[in-house]
């Protein structure tokens, strides 16, 4: 609905990070209503209906996928990006996501998915240059990613956290967002701020709203609290059903 929103009719590349159902949820949907160029995949598979769902849109629209090459680099517009992650394959899903650095004009962007420390590290490895205004933070704020390595290396004037509100884990952690502010990194959350947009003209970056700065570390619910939400949610789901019927 969003890219609709935004007068989107067709998409030159696609992304999958990793094929965990947080970051491909929804996305058989776009494949299926919006023309798409390129679609980049690892070979990193799981058995489970979100994926399945992905690779059946694009059986149904006759797609293939493209494996992601570190260091090949691809025209954007006036703009390009380069892939810098993974540089191979493990057995979790989350160090194998794609991290690509975006470059239009002097304004760059580093995203990587749920990279963690050890991919971080290979990333590092390669020596590409990953040093960006705006880092997208790894695996929404966990402390399992933004090395202090990877922060030095990106040393960015914003990081923007995707993170649901409310989330059973606790993201963002608290030991991510102290390394950010200690770098006085200027912060913007998903779940405080909703949809954040970040427009470059090659020189400047202007956002749609001012960032939070709102270092606070989500708080990681309890299995009892998680338990009395599934039940509500299985009473009201009940309730509907029988008043339905």
């Amino acid at each position: 609905s969003y890219l609709m929103h935004q007068n989107v009719t067709a998409l030159d590349y696609v992304i999958a990070t990793h094929p965990d159902a947080d970051h491909i949820g929804g996305l058989d949907v776009v494949i299926t209503k919006f023309d798409c160029g390129t679609i980049f995949m690892t070979d990193d598979e799981k058995d489970t209906a979100t994926y399945r769902d992905v690779i059946d849109a694009m059986d149904y629209r006759g797609y293939r996928k493209t494996a992601p090459v570190v260091g090949n680099s691809y025209a954007l517009g006036g703009a390009a990006f380069t892939i810098v992650g993974p540089t191979k394959l493990g057995v979790d899903s989350n160090g194998n996501s794609i991290a690509i650095l975006l470059q239009h004009g002097n304004n760059r962007f580093y995203f990587e998915g749920d990279a963690e420390e050890q991919e971080e590290a290979d990333i590092l490895s390669t020596g590409i240059d990953i040093s960006a205004d705006v880092y997208k933070t790894g695996h929404h704020g966990s402390k399992t990613s933004t090395s202090d390595a990877l922060l030095a290396a990106v040393s960015p004037q914003y990081a923007v956290i995707s993170v649901g509100e409310g989330n059973k884990y606790g993201h963002p952690n608290a030991e991510t967002l102290n390394k950010l502010r200690a770098d006085g990194v200027s912060i913007f959350r998903t779940d405080e701020q909703g949809t954040i947009v970040a427009v470059s003209d090659g020189t400047m970056i202007t956002w749609d709203q001012e960032p939070c700065n709102d270092y606070t570390p989500g708080e990681k619910e309890d299995q009892s609290t998680q338990t009395q939400k599934a039940e509500a949610e299985n009473s009201s789901s009940s309730g509907t059903n029988a008043g339905k019927s």
